[in-house]
């Protein structure tokens, strides 16, 4: 089977999907794609380049699978006579209904974000079928733009809303997460804390230094492991903590991929304070490789790790998050080790994921 992938932000963990997929599928890819930057250009303004791209390809598709950061009514529109009645599926590693804009920032006082929200909609009334890494990326888009709807002054689009659901599916992403695992050369005399995710506003690093503060004014010990990228814009807090932790700091900075491997071995605990987490690539990086987590009652964690069958690991607020940090400190000082989840993890590794992609794909080709 034949299929084309878009990826117009080929970038950061939209890459390391589109890649791994095509590396473990059983089907032939044809990969056309933008550089990973310019998102918000990429959702205004990708259409018209990649359907260019698209029209003078000699590959002969059976399938057309993008993601979602494209307009993709006006692709279609642009490629229409190429495309004909070929299945096309959209995939969303994140919606923008429900992205948490910065109050400070120009999107949010501008109202843009509606924008950006509507091409989302606009692309999953022209896909076949649409397909979310989560049913809270799922849920958060449909509630968000049936809110939006509501508010418009005729003709809301309540029958769209439906048939969309109705071609709509959760469809996990699929990990490399065997190749991560390495046997810890020794155990910590002392809990690591890691923090392993973008230095962004949405990932909340006020909250997650602040909990940090707390067990250390208490006379806790831990080490600590900042890696993530950074960007120019990163909340100033990264840098308030490393002069304040800065004896606790192993690692400060972005890693290279041999080191964040060793990284996340080395890792006992890992408080996570996300405000905007569609799956959360990194928690499950960390998880496998035998971090604690902890994690708030929100988002697609619940759905994932499950807090009736494991509520030690989730926390109600900041307080709760202060308490269950301590505790775990504490108990890793006593025992040198803490509950191991990693096998929650397990099923999302590509050696599980794969075949149920290529069943979808076979499926849909059969249709």
């Amino acid at each position: 089977m034949n299929i084309t992938f878009i990826e117009p932000f080929y970038s950061g963990s939209h890459k390391r999907f589109t890649d791994q997929l095509i590396n473990h599928s059983s089907h032939k890819f044809n990969l056309l794609t933008l550089d990973g930057r310019n998102w918000k250009w990429r959702l205004y303004g990708s259409a018209q380049v990649l359907a260019d791209m698209f029209n003078n390809s000699e590959f002969e598709t059976d399938i057309l699978m993008i993601s979602a950061m494209m307009d993709l009514a006006v692709f279609t529109s642009l490629t229409r006579k190429r495309l004909k009645n070929t299945p096309v599926v959209t995939y969303f590693h994140e919606n923008q209904i429900a992205y948490p804009y910065h109050e400070e920032g120009d999107d949010h006082r501008l109202k843009r974000n509606l924008h950006y929200g509507m091409i989302n909609y606009n692309t999953t009334c022209v896909s076949d079928y649409v397909l979310f890494n989560s049913s809270h990326n799922m849920e958060s888009f449909y509630d968000g733009i049936g809110s939006i709807l509501k508010k418009m002054p005729d003709n809301r689009h309540d029958h769209k809303l439906t048939s969309i659901r109705e071609k709509s599916m959760v469809m996990p992403l699929g990990l490399e997460l065997k190749p991560l695992l390495k046997d810890r050369p020794f155990v910590n005399d002392i809990p690591v804390i890691l923090w392993n995710h973008r230095w962004e506003f949405d990932k909340d690093p006020d909250t997650f230094f602040k909990s940090l503060y707390s067990i250390k004014d208490k006379g806790i010990p831990f080490k600590l492991i900042i890696a993530g990228q950074s960007y120019k814009n990163s909340p100033d807090i990264f840098y308030a903590a490393k002069e304040r932790l800065k004896d606790e700091i192993i690692h400060f900075g972005y890693p290279s991929h041999e080191e964040y491997v060793s990284f996340l071995n080395m890792a006992d605990i890992l408080p996570v304070t996300s405000i905007h987490d569609f799956f959360g690539i990194s928690v499950m990086e960390a998880i496998h490789c035998g971090a604690f987590p902890l994690l708030p009652k929100d988002l697609a964690y619940p759905e994932i790790y499950k807090p009736a069958e494991n509520p030690g690991i989730f926390y109600d607020d900041f307080d709760d998050l202060c308490r269950k940090l301590e505790k775990a400190c504490n108990e890793f000082m006593t025992n040198k080790h803490l509950n191991n989840y990693s096998h929650i993890s397990e099923k999302y590794d590509w050696s599980n994921m794969i075949e149920k992609y290529n069943e979808f794909f076979s499926k849909i080709c059969k249709l």
